[in-house]
Order: structure tokens, then sequence, then C-alpha cells
């Protein structure tokens, strides 16, 4: 049960974060207002019941706010709206120390510090005794509360000096003393199901009677047992599990068909034709059922980017008031939906980003630059054929690239012939140890961070690219597969190694002539009137370069064509990982339908045109 509460208890601490940040800004907002309160009304019932006291307190005097605040007894303010904030992360930091094993009688007291500013908001709002402004609770002068000496019934629920917490039970939730042990959790789960049910919400409100009108709990019990049917929780790694199984039966349902097409070479009589046709039958229907059960798995591994969005807004609210900025956290594209371990993989990557636009970006002085005084940072989710987009961009100053190439020849990070255009010169600040401040601070400066970034979407098949405008603001794009496992690649062939690109970048595939025209000693093919750069991708492996008039257009920042020996056609492979070696230019391996083993070049050693000249310089430090 205690499991079961903080799950359902995180959700809603989470969701009430998202709705404190939004009155912020819509303070007028009633329908906010009554959530918020709902939220906190529904945690320090789960928390009375399981024995949290502090939670309970907190939650307490945070509800006895938000009523004063819904019933018009005091007006929305920027004190009200800190203390709630400083509420919900006291409540969200002990339910992420249960949900991490800690035992509930571990949990800190609630800090004297959260008591005195919900107070002073309380009472500060109001203008009234704090007992009034919270018919449904007990009074607020006793922070202790729920440590409160009566209960909204009336009753005790202090016994020889401590708390009683079947009678706290039975006050927080209004249920009866005869209630079956069995279901006691059900009034909780019924308000988190239906947070916006009144008749619930009143009820416990009212303060009247301990027993809720006839029919009423069964009914909510009812809703809320068919709600939980609906869905399970399921261990990640089962998961996990589940989808290599059927990525495999994927495979070998592809290489069956290869084998059977082969077989029908052959002529077939009587009844071994009957068997054959049969066994075709049989085998397209097993393929079709392994694909559907292919495609079902990963829809289970996907979610919403929001998940990971909705931490941002209070992030960037407390560092722009550290940092004396007024800026304006823009989200759009939550509904997005990428593999969870992509999701569980971004926040870091996302965090350093968000702080090196506040910290570096965004202007302390904006008047003078002739901007308003507000910032705004945008985070931008979309997908993208197979790849889902993240965006973070911030109207601020921009990024000067000489500035920055300067910076790293000073530090010894690349050599006079390296970073030459602006475009390379934006991407040193992924180096290891590259960074514009002098002095590092708390936020930013020590080197450590968007190197960091980089290594995180690399590790996961991504990429991410910088552009940035003097005086207009900087852009971070980052690019990643929606799912991990399996990816649409274009299977080719070079000195007879199979090999596999990934069909994100691939554009289209061309002839290639006996000659090529040159300019600085390399080789251009024109295509579609632009000149183009011709790379042998059998070359740029370590392999040996054969007979290649096979050319695939990459669709990339800077196109270029990738010389072939042949194009074998498109498949959607199973992807292991590369995890003992590293080997330029390849991220992992897969198996062909036809069972051979194919090696999968490298998303991100394909964007930068087949060369990793961030890593060469690094090596030479």
């Amino acid at each position: 049960m205690l499991k079961d509460f903080v799950v359902e208890a995180l959700e809603l601490a989470s969701n009430v974060e998202e709705h404190l940040l939004t009155l912020e800004r819509h303070p007028d907002d009633l329908e906010i207002l009554n959530a918020v309160f709902r939220a906190f009304h529904t945690i320090k019932g789960g928390a009375g019941f399981v024995n949290l006291p502090a939670m309970v307190s907190a939650c307490h005097l945070t509800e006895n706010l938000f009523d004063a605040l819904r019933t018009g007894k005091a007006p929305v303010t920027p004190l009200a709206i800190e203390a709630a904030l400083q509420a919900s992360g006291f409540v969200a930091d002990q339910l992420n120390e249960l949900s991490n094993g800690a035992a509930p009688d571990s949990l800190a007291s609630m800090p004297p510090t959260l008591e005195g500013i919900l107070t002073q908001a309380i009472e500060g709002k109001s203008g009234t005794p704090a007992a009034a402004a919270a018919p449904a609770a007990a009074p607020a002068s006793a922070p202790a509360a729920p440590a409160g000496q009566a209960a909204p019934n009336g009753a005790s629920v202090m016994k020889d000096g401590q708390l009683d917490w079947e009678s706290m039970y039975q006050a927080v939730t209004g249920a009866s003393a005869g209630t079956p042990a069995t279901g006691v959790s059900a009034p909780v789960a019924a308000a988190v199901e239906a947070a916006p049910a009144p008749a619930a919400a009143s009820a416990a409100e009212a303060g009247g009677d301990a027993k809720p009108a006839a029919g009423a709990p069964q009914h909510n019990r009812r809703a809320s047992d068919s709600a939980k049917e609906e869905s399970i929780r399921i261990d990640a790694g089962k998961l996990d599990a589940l989808l290599e199984v059927a990525g495999e039966s994927v495979q070998a349902a592809n290489q069956a068909a290869v084998l059977l097409e082969k077989l029908q070479q052959f002529k077939f009589e009587g009844t071994a034709a009957a068997l054959m046709s049969t066994l075709a039958e049989t085998l397209g229907r097993a393929s079709r059922y392994s694909s559907e059960l292919q495609r079902a798995t990963l829809s289970t591994r996907m979610q919403p980017v929001g998940r990971l969005f909705q931490k941002f807004p209070r992030l960037v609210r407390e560092l722009a008031k550290d940092l004396g900025k007024d800026v304006d956290l823009v989200i759009t594209g939550a509904e997005t939906e990428v593999d969870r371990v992509v999701v569980d993989s971004l926040y870091d990557p996302l965090v350093h980003m968000l702080r090196n636009s506040l910290d570096h970006g965004i202007e302390v002085d904006r008047a003078a630059a002739g901007k308003p005084n507000k910032a705004t940072i945008s985070l931008h989710a979309w997908q993208a054929g197979s790849s889902v987009m993240i965006e973070v961009f911030d109207d601020g100053k921009g990024m000067d690239p000489e500035m920055l190439r300067n910076k790293a020849l000073a530090k010894g990070l690349i050599t006079e012939h390296q970073a030459l255009t602006a475009d390379e010169a934006l991407q040193l600040v992924f180096l290891p140890g590259f960074s514009t401040k002098e002095v590092a601070s708390s936020v930013s400066g020590r080197g450590v961070g968007m190197d960091v970034v980089k290594t995180a979407v690399e590790k996961h098949r991504g990429t991410i690219r910088i552009d940035s405008t003097i005086g207009k603001g900087t852009k971070f794009s980052i690019r990643l597969p929606i799912e991990l496992s399996i990816i649409p690649t274009m299977l080719v062939r070079c000195a007879g190694a199979p090999l596999a690109l990934p069909m994100a970048v691939v554009e289209r595939v061309v002839e290639l002539p006996e000659t090529f025209d040159e300019v600085g000693g390399a080789p251009v093919l024109r295509d579609q009137g632009r000149p183009l750069p011709v790379h042998s991708l059998a070359g740029v492996l370590g392999y040996e370069p054969g007979n290649e008039r096979v050319g695939v257009v990459m669709a990339v920042p800077h196109p270029y064509i990738l010389g072939v020996q042949s194009v074998e056609g498109t498949a959607d492979l199973v992807i292991k990982p590369l995890t003992a070696i590293h080997t330029n230019g390849i991220t992992g391996t897969a198996r062909s339908a036809e069972g051979e083993l194919v090696l999968v070049v490298g998303l991100s050693f394909l964007l930068d045109g087949c060369n990793d000249t961030e890593r060469s310089a690094v090596a030479q430090v």
C-alpha cells in the first residue's frame, strides 16, 4: 500500500508543481486553484493513513492556504506561490526518498522555515485567524497538524500525546471506523483517479458527518477499481526482455521467408507441392504476427517527452531568479513520444543546455540590446520520420565563432588548422574542458557540461548541433531515434562487407561516373545543380576501396555523396550496440534476413561527413 501511495502521490506532486507555475502567470484561474487544493488534500489523506506525519503537516498547511485562495479570502501573490512550491518540493523529496527504499520513520520532519513561510502566507493573505480560512482542516495555528487537537468531525486525533492514526485516517478520508482493512485505500485511489469529483471534495471540505452519503464510497471504489484494471505496472527489465524476443522472432521469420523463397525455385509436384503451399501460407502468417508483436511491444516502451519537460519550468524559474533574470520557458510538442530509455537519459543533457542558455545566453541588461526585459527560452519537440527532434532556443546574445575559436586555441584544445569555418567553431563548445567563463560559478564555467551532453546524446545514436546568430540567439538541435533497438536502414556492400546506413540520413541513390571533377584535389559530383563531395565508404571505414559505382546522397546539414559497391535494399534491423570495442564509424551490429552479420554505420559519424574532427582534436591534446 505504501508503494502504491508513493507512485500515485509522486504523479500528483509533479502535476501540482506544473499547476503552481501556471497559476503564477494566471492567478485568477479558479480551476487550477481547486486542482492544487484537491491534490494536497488527496496526498494528505494517503500520507496520514501510511503514517507520514511530516508530509501530512506540510499538506495540511498548504491545503489551508489554498482553501483561502480559492474561496477569495486571500489573493494569489508571489509569497503564496513560493510557499506552495516549497511545500510541493518538500513533499516530492520525501516521496522520492520512499521510492528509493527509505523507511517511513527515517524521513525528516517538516523544516521550521517551511512551516514559517506557509503560516506567513496564510496569515498575510487572509487577514483572519487561520482556522477560519480552513474549514476543511484542523487549525493552522497548530502546524503539527493534523497534528491539531481536533479532527474536522470533532473527534480527537491524539492519544497519549501521540497521533492516533486510525482517527487521523477517518478524519482525512471521511471513512467510518468499520471500514474493512482490505478496502482502506479506495477513498485515496478514488480521489487520485477522479480528482475533479465535486461531491467527494465538498464532503471532505464541509467537515460534517464522518460518514459520506450512502452509496457514494461504493460508487467511487467501483470507479477506482475499474480504472485500475485498465493499467498495470510492469518492471522495465521485463519489457526489455520481451522486446528482444520480439525482435529476434521477426529476424527468424525474415530468415525463414528467404529460405522459402530459395526452396520455391525448385519444382515440387503432388503432395510436396501442396505442403510447400501450406508452408508458405503458415510462414506468411507467422511473419505478420511476429511483426505485430514487435510493434505492440515497442509501443509499450514509448513515452511522451512531456513527462520529462514538466520538470523544467520550476528549474528555469529558480535559476533565473538566482541570476537576476526574467525568463519565460515556452514548451511545445510535449506529446511527442520516444523510447523510455531516451526520455530517462535526456534529463541531464537538457538541464545542462537550459543552464547554459540562462547563464551564458540571456543578457542581464536586455534593454541595452533593444530587447524586451523578459527573455524567452523555448523547448520544442516533434517527430521527423523515424527520429524525434528536440530544440532548445534562447533569444539571447548568441555565440561569437571567432571568440570560441580563440578560447579553444588558448586552452590548447585545437590547432591553428582546425575549426576554420563558423559552423565548426560553434561545435567547439562540445570539447571536454572548453568554457568561455574565466571563473567557474555554481551554474557553469568548469568545462564539463556540453561534452557530457554530446556524449549522452551520441550514446543513444543521436546527434546534436548548434546554430547561433550574434544578437539574435542560439539554438541547440538534438536528433534521436524514436526507438532504440530497431531502426530502418539501407543495406549496402563495400569491399565485400555488408553494411547498414540509417535511413534517417539517406536521401536517394545515384549512379557514379568513371571519373570525377575535382575541387581542391577532392572528387566532386554535380547533383541537381549542386556540387557535392564524394567519399568512399570503404575508404573512410578503413576497407580496401574497390569498384564503387553507386552513390548514396546523404541528407545532412552539409550534403555529400557516399560511394558504395552496391545497394541491396532496405530493412528494419534489430541493433546490438558495440560495448566491448570501439570501431571508428560503427555503432552496432545486426543480422540480415539471410542471417549475415551486418555492421551498422553510426548516425553521428554520417552527419559529421564521415570524420571525427572533434575526437581527433581531443586525441591530439
